[in-house]
């Protein structure tokens, strides 16, 4: 396995980046001889490394397997399919064909497994990714346009970081113990920093760092972005701009439950991008739904193109397995996509966005469902339909996979509003939950609910709607200490992954790959424990 130390550094530019959304880059520079003054003093070489963070949430084998590369190995997409799986969520038919199967059955997730090895790896090289161009530019000679890019460059480390840091760090669970094998207290540990400027010797001791640590880091990076991104003429969502600033701010600040603030940042995101929720057309839509970067109420996506490595897998690719109805993709091959039937069943009817999942037979909704497809018609009860391959064209990959796929929508920023106030305020918390409820998605829906935790619940469970299949679900679960029940009479959950767990589960806190140990000093025995195999899963009827 590679050196991952040596990528983590950061300090090298990306090889040769091809970067088909903004057209051809006539000036390339060879990662091994750019110096930092080539890289300023040519704007298509500073360009380069702008466009190369967007690229890299569809980064096709990080693993460096190919041709062999394995199943999940494509992208920024695959890990927020992870992170659903890992919730009570999203239960996939159990299939030959399933790579996620290790993190839907909470096996071989422990540090010695690729699995596990995949998740490090994508995020390291995202953070190199967003290093190259903080390192390049600096900030007292940037010209304007410079700025700007520094300002994105900020932003999606800040959003690496975000993710690493809810994902690896270790809370109390029913499973596993904060004091690890080697007999050290682990609790509220992330994972190491490496900033820009990181020399291999400090790489080669960085521990992990606690909770306040990397919150005062990520704060830091996104105060950055805030000053500089004003100077970004953004020309695509691909890229940020100041309202998904304040967006991650409002993430950032509901991970350490600074409520007031988290509620500030949500409505200062509302405000500044000026957009507005998907209506019902757009939510249900078998062409352009949530395949779509246009929409109104994105604030920032990834979209891939025809010429992409990921697309030209044909299989390896967000639409391959978020969409059932593309019959090129791994989702329709066996592994669907479904809805937790206990969630389906707390949608109400009059709720348009319970038509995202088909009806089950003798459900009120039965036969109401479109599809974009014959196949459509031929899916289990219960599954997606809410991602649809690009153009409605589940029959060609080039096309079908070619699409996009949202990082942060404005809905998420009123759901924060609404949670973050419920926790200060349940009257207002409740208020704010009703006036988004029965303006965007249901003038039927009513909350009634008079306590703080009552909101909340409320709030959260019309996040796990509104957001599911988004790779948001997980913080949720992880952060409010709530459990996952998959086994129950009638669930949709195969026999093997019906685990019922006592508050947010052992499999949440992701372990540090072994290969990092090795190359790491600092981590030698702070590792998270092991969750692999510590649930049985219910055998109930």
């Amino acid at each position: 396995m590679r050196n991952i130390s040596k990528f983590i550094i950061g300090i090298g530019c990306l090889a040769s980046v091809s970067v088909s959304m903004t057209g051809c880059i006539d000036e390339t520079f060879p990662t091994d001889v750019a110096t930092d003054e080539q890289l300023t003093s040519s704007s298509k070489a500073t360009e380069a490394l702008l466009w190369a963070m967007p690229a890299f949430l569809n980064k096709y084998d990080v693993l460096g397997q190919d041709p062999s590369a394995p199943g999940y190995d494509w992208g920024y997409g695959s890990i927020m399919h992870i992170r659903d799986v890992m919730t009570e969520d999203m239960p996939v038919v159990s299939s030959g064909y399933d790579h996620y199967s290790a993190w839907e059955g909470n096996q071989h997730i422990g540090p010695r497994y690729m699995s596990t090895q995949f998740i490090w790896n994508y995020f390291w090289k995202y953070v190199q990714t967003s290093n190259n161009i903080i390192k390049a530019l600096d900030p007292e000679t940037a010209d304007a346009t410079q700025l700007g890019y520094l300002g994105v460059g900020y932003t999606f480390r800040a959003h690496a970081y975000l993710d690493m840091a809810q994902m690896f760090e270790f809370l109390e669970n029913d499973g596993t113990d904060a004091v690890n094998p080697s007999g050290n207290n682990v609790l509220n540990l992330t994972v190491p920093i490496v900033k820009e400027d990181v020399t291999e010797e400090a790489a080669r001791n960085n521990p992990r760092v606690p909770r306040q640590e990397m919150f005062d880091f990520i704060l830091s990076d996104l105060d950055k972005a805030e000053e500089y991104i004003v100077n970004l003429d953004r020309s695509a969502k691909t890229l940020p701009d100041l309202s998904v600033v304040y967006g991650l701010k409002a993430r950032l600040y509901m991970w350490v439950a600074d409520y007031p603030k988290a509620q500030e940042y949500a409505r200062k995101a509302i405000d500044t991008s000026g957009a507005v929720p998907m209506t019902e057309d757009q939510w249900l839509s078998t062409t352009n739904g949530f395949n779509d970067i246009s929409v109104s109420s994105w604030l920032w996506g990834s979209q891939m193109q025809s010429e992409d490595d990921v697309v030209k897998t044909g299989i390896l690719n967000w639409t391959s397995w978020s969409s059932n109805e593309a019959v090129f993709g791994y989702a329709a091959a066996g592994p669907y996509n479904m809805i937790n039937v206990a969630l389906y069943n707390k949608i109400a009817d009059t709720d348009f966005r319970k038509l995202a999942w088909k009806a089950p037979a003798g459900s009120a909704l039965e036969g109401q469902n479109t599809y974009c497809g014959t196949s459509g018609a031929s899916l289990p009860d219960y599954a997606s339909l809410k991602f649809r391959p690009a153009q409605g064209n589940g029959d060609v990959s080039t096309t079908g996979a070619a699409s996009a796929y949202p990082l942060m929508r404005v809905e998420e920023m009123y759901l924060i509003e609404a949670e973050a106030a419920a926790h200060q305020n349940a009257t207002q918390g409740r208020d704010l939950l009703n006036s988004f409820m029965q303006t965007y998605r249901d003038a039927n829906y009513r909350c009634t609910a008079s306590s703080a935790d009552a909101v909340v619940n409320e709030v959260v469970l019309q996040k796990r709607i509104e957001l599911w299949g988004e790779g948001l679900t997980f913080f949720d679960v992880k952060r409010l200490d709530m459990s996952v029940t998959r086994g129950y009479s009638g669930t949709n959950f195969s026999d093997e992954r019906r685990f019922n767990t006592n508050g947010r589960p052992a499999w949440m806190n992701i372990c540090i790959v072994q290969t990092e140990e090795n190359n790491n000093a600092a981590l030698i025995g702070y590792e998270n424990p092991d969750p692999s195999g510590v649930y049985s899963p219910w055998t109930g009827q």
